[in-house]
């Protein structure tokens, strides 16, 4: 019985009209770039996650930041990798300029502007985030829009269904049923689409919001760090 009924909406869709056959062609390209983009977004996640935790635990049993530099080639899909770099770059300059200003540079280097660091960490986070969040937009976009999309389909198929009305001076079930059928499938369409990139999109978001959270602290723990050893 599915099976009939699964064949009797492609049937539907292959007999309806030209804007009827566009609305849905649409609304399918939203959806599979929709899915696309949820699909990858997990992985991509998934992956960034599970390497954090892996840099965290070299950088927490590390002695030195070059022990831990060595190993951000290998997981570089993380986050607080690119947090790391960014702090680990502004503290080695900072500690340069500090060695030069000292006579013969052979005192002990020292930080002169924590807040240099904690600003460069900061303009890491943003970068790192919009590598997460890129794509996610369009999620939001097939959300807010392809319901409308639907919509117009719908009325297309009750439009459909007057002129009927019109040509044939009946308001018969056959005389209206063909263009019923072809706005109930764009509304049904338009739903299919645009329920899972609303769904995806909240998950994806709480996702990357925990992202930014474990970012901010390794942040602080990176500035607590250099803090205590350089100045």
């Amino acid at each position: 019985m599915p099976q009939e009924a699964s064949m009797d909406v492609i049937s539907l869709v292959m007999q309806s009209g030209p804007m009827a056959k566009a609305v849905l062609f649409i609304l399918l390209v939203f959806s599979v770039v929709s899915w696309g983009i949820m699909i990858e977004k997990h992985f991509l996640i998934r992956k960034a996650r599970r390497q954090s935790q892996e840099f965290l635990t070299v950088f927490r049993q590390s002695s030195k930041f070059s022990e831990v530099k060595a190993i951000c080639d290998d997981l570089n899909q993380s986050p607080l990798v690119g947090l790391f770099l960014a702090g680990f770059n502004e503290l080695n300059f900072q500690l340069r300029a500090s060695l030069k200003q000292q006579d013969g540079g052979q005192g002990r280097a020292t930080i002169t502007n924590i807040e240099g660091i904690s600003r460069s960490l900061l303009r890491a986070t943003a970068v790192e985030i919009n590598k997460l969040e890129r794509t996610l937009n369009f999620l939001a976009t097939t959300g807010a829009i392809t319901p409308f999309i639907g919509l117009f389909g719908t009325v297309w198929g009750i439009m459909s269904s007057f002129r009927m009305i019109g040509l044939t001076g009946s308001a018969s079930l056959a005389a209206v049923a063909p263009g019923i059928s072809e706005a109930l499938v764009a509304t049904a369409a338009g739903l299919a689409a645009a329920v899972p990139a609303v769904i995806g999109y909240n998950y994806f978001v709480n996702k990357i919001r925990v992202v930014d959270s474990e970012m901010e602290d390794f942040a602080l723990e990176f500035l607590s760090i250099s803090e205590r050893n350089f100045t």
